[in-house]
């Protein structure tokens, strides 16, 4: 079968970033030795190519961007008119193998289609795909409002095409289509092709994906940014000019749309900001005010002295000529544009059979639980039975970011903590797709559960002197009130830390949750997602110095942690010498521990003490440590103490690249887990979808 596929459009704007992100992730589950080529890309100067940046910088991809093209449009075309196309279809060939050989799997993006040059791209994509032997998947568009046969039309002009070049055709995917027209398209598409192997899909339109940020309206435009310079990410819906006497101009706002009026109108500015405001009217997304007119200075003061305000933009073109060029803005989607990112995979999992996608490109090799197969497993138990996790920091940017993540998959329900108008305030100014109804947010201070909370933690911490004043301060305090929360089974589970110390974290959950039965401690481990399998390592965040009864109880709760996470756990117990042959304390220390582990676990796989090389590598373990089960091929690694584990797990992350998902708490009765105050999004995505896995985890025990 194929270790690659060729992307081709039937026509332009089809959406192809949708289907490459869609494929990546897909195949990312089975190899992370993934690559992308375009043989021709439309950048110009040093500016790079679009959706090769989006790609290489959001999945991570270990490569360099001058060996993922082989030719700029001009230079390519200025070979092929002076008589040298063999010379550029070589070094085309030429550039792809060489990266072929760095990867398991390459996916091949066709050319752009553009005005002048359509049908060059059109030719040239079928003969750079026979050329390097790539089996094709044809992209076409179903929006526009089109019938059934315009739509059609160039989709089977191009699989002819392809066919008559006898390139192996592996589906047909007919993006950005008008909902009504989904069943019918899909129908009359089986009907005409009679290879009934090749895979069709059809994928419906979605306003959000089509809509320019404002950013994009302003470099499109090269308009003048008078205010909401902090909020350029909103999306326009749509267009529309404000021409008529407010009264009959408000019923035409609808959502998110861009409201275009000349610069003088003072009252169609004031007004439509009002109506944003307004409860019985949609918010929109900005305004541009046309003829390069400002607003006069009554209406200037009044603007400048508004907390916040929607992006007001300014361009010189009448309202004629705005309107114009607005409607040949296209919006792509770029790699700091998460929303939209998640919205292309979601949309492609929905729509496209990736299971009968993976069977044809089966020739790619299963490299162990890679990364993107655990991030992509973990979500799966997660979206299984959904739990309810409460993010006591509202207001921190990352936390929201990530939540329009998890709601959007639908990952988990969520309670924020904060002041709601703070929070939703914040929402509105990042420009989120967070709907405020999929969420819950609480006031700590002012919840129905606070006096009851009170009452519970006197209850608790009576034996250490708790008060109802003491408690009404601790109860307060964000990290308190949601590990009550956790306690009382409002919620399942608790993420904190992005904006608070790791003791500001577990000192409510150790007075308040404690640790399980049989344990006593709490300690962590990291997920470490190298190239081609994911290891745990614990303790690297919590306990400096463990003595062997506490590193024995270490290693039994970070198997079980392996374990419930799809990971057959073999323990290795790290030490500076393998077996028998060291001698010392701390050696002794380690032996110890992993007797005791023994014989409390008779059944687990444990090896101790052991180096780390004797640990990982096979060859080495076979020396070191003969007839081990354990030796060369250890999944769970216990450190000696925290001065190991912490610089082990960053050295190894900062070295290799791998993916450190941690620390994930383990000990307490119910999960509560710490993020790091330098944390990204996905940091935070991953860490509350783990909580969740655990909390079904406690439940079912």
């Amino acid at each position: 079968m194929a270790n690659s596929i060729y992307v081709a459009t039937s026509e332009a704007h089809c959406g192809k970033s949708l289907v490459c992100l869609g494929i990546i992730e897909t195949i990312l589950r089975k190899t992370q030795r993934v690559g992308v080529f375009r043989p021709i890309i439309n950048a110009k100067g040093n500016e790079k190519d679009k959706n090769l940046e989006l790609l290489l910088t959001h999945f991570n991809l270990a490569l360099d961007y001058e060996e993922t093209y082989g030719f700029k449009k001009r230079e390519a075309r200025e070979l092929i008119a002076a008589g040298q196309y063999s010379k550029f279809m070589d070094r085309i060939i030429r550039q792809y193998k060489a990266l072929e050989k760095k990867c398991d799997f390459v996916l091949c993006e066709g050319t752009d289609y553009t005005d002048e040059g359509s049908s060059f791209d059109f030719n040239i994509n079928v003969d750079i795909a026979k050329n390097l032997g790539c089996p094709v998947l044809i992209l076409g568009r179903g929006d526009q409002h089109r019938e059934i046969e315009e739509i059609i039309a160039p989709i089977l002009l191009s699989y002819e095409s392809f066919q008559e070049k006898e390139c192996q055709i592996l589906g047909l995917i007919v993006n950005r289509t008008q909902p009504s027209l989904a069943h019918e398209l899909l129908l009359e598409l089986r009907n005409r092709i009679q290879d009934k192997q090749i895979l069709i899909s059809i994928i419906p339109e979605n306003v959000v994906l089509q809509s320019p940020t404002l950013k994009e309206l302003v470099s499109h435009l090269k308009a003048k940014v008078l205010y909401g310079h902090d909020q350029l990410e909103r999306q326009a819906y749509r267009y529309s000019v404000a021409a008529m006497q407010l009264q009959n101009y408000l019923p035409y706002l609808t959502e998110n749309c861009l409201v275009v009026t000349p610069g003088d109108r003072g009252d169609i500015i004031l007004s439509v900001l009002q109506a944003h405001q307004s409860q019985n009217y949609p918010a929109i997304a900005g305004i541009i005010l046309t003829t390069e007119f400002q607003p006069p200075e009554a209406i200037k003061k009044l603007l400048d002295g508004l907390p916040s305000i929607v992006p007001i933009l300014s361009v010189k073109e009448n309202t004629y000529e705005t309107v114009s060029r607005l409607g040949m803005v296209n919006s792509y989607v770029t790699a700091d544009n998460l929303t939209k990112i998640n919205i292309s995979k979601k949309l492609f999992e929905k729509y496209v059979d990736t299971s009968t996608l993976t069977e044809q490109i089966s020739s790619v090799k299963t490299r162990g639980m890679t990364p993107r197969m655990f991030q992509f497993n973990l979500l799966q138990k997660a979206k299984e039975r959904k739990k309810h996790i409460v993010l006591p920091e509202g207001t921190d940017e990352r936390i929201l970011k990530a939540a329009e993540i998890l709601i959007e998959q639908d990952a988990v329900d969520l309670t924020l903590l904060g002041q709601e108008e703070e929070i939703k305030s914040l929402i509105t100014k990042l420009g989120l797709q967070l709907d405020s109804r999929k969420i819950t947010i609480i006031d700590p201070v002012n919840s129905d559960h606070f006096s009851r909370f009170v009452e519970r933690y006197v209850e608790i911490r009576k034996d250490k002197g708790a008060t109802k004043d003491n408690a009404r301060d601790a109860i307060a305090d964000v990290s308190y009130f949601g590990t009550m929360m956790v306690l009382e089974g409002i919620a399942d589970g608790m993420v904190s830390g992005a904006a608070h110390t790791t003791q500001h974290t577990i000192r409510p959950a150790l007075q308040l949750i404690k640790t399980k039965p049989g344990f006593s401690l709490v300690s962590s481990v990291f997920f470490m997602c190298l190239e081609d399998r994911v290891l745990v390592y614990g303790d690297c965040a919590i306990n400096p110095n463990p003595n062997a009864e506490e590193l024995a109880e270490i290693a039994i709760a970070s198997a079980e942690t392996a374990k419930a996470f799809d990971i057959e756990p073999k323990v290795a117990m790290l030490s500076y010498s393998s077996g028998e042959s060291g001698k010392g304390e701390d050696v002794e220390r380690v032996r110890k521990a992993t007797q005791m582990v023994r014989e409390k676990e008779p059944k687990l796989k444990i090896e101790g003490p052991i180096q780390y090389d004797a640990a990982v590598d096979k060859e080495v373990g076979i020396k070191k440590i003969p007839g081990s089960e354990v030796a060369g091929y250890a999944s769970v690694l216990i450190f000696p103490d925290l001065n190991t584990g912490n610089n082990t797990y960053k050295a190894v992350q900062r070295e290799t690249g791998a993916i450190a998902i941690g620390p994930i708490l383990q000990g307490l009765k119910k999960p509560v887990n710490d993020l790091s105050r330098g944390c990204t999004v996905a940091d935070v995505v991953n860490t509350v979808v783990i909580t969740a896995i655990q909390a079904e985890g406690n439940k079912s025990k």
